[in-house]
């Protein structure tokens, strides 16, 4: 089975598919210029949908990045999947 980043960065590419993996490895809100709010909600059901958890709709305004997504999925370890 792919490992996290992996899965994330393909969670990442469906919402930016015009990004290069390195690009996604380096995206935020601020760099990708069509990064906007409804990017973000559809980045967290994906991202909800590959690992089987649940995102706190109070923190999803500051998942920005790829990193502050991959952060979050990290410090949630015990129940994502």
């Amino acid at each position: 089975m792919p490992d996290r980043q992996e899965r994330l960065v393909r969670c990442f590419a469906v919402v930016f598919p015009t990004l290069t993996e390195e690009e996604i490895l380096t995206a935020t809100a601020g760099s990708v210029g069509i990064w906007d709010s409804l990017s973000t909600v559809t980045l967290a059901a994906l991202i909800q949908e590959e690992f089987a958890c649940e995102i706190d709709p109070e923190v999803l305004a500051n998942l920005d990045s790829f990193a502050s997504f991959r952060d979050y999925l990290l410090a949630s370890d015990s129940t994502v999947r």
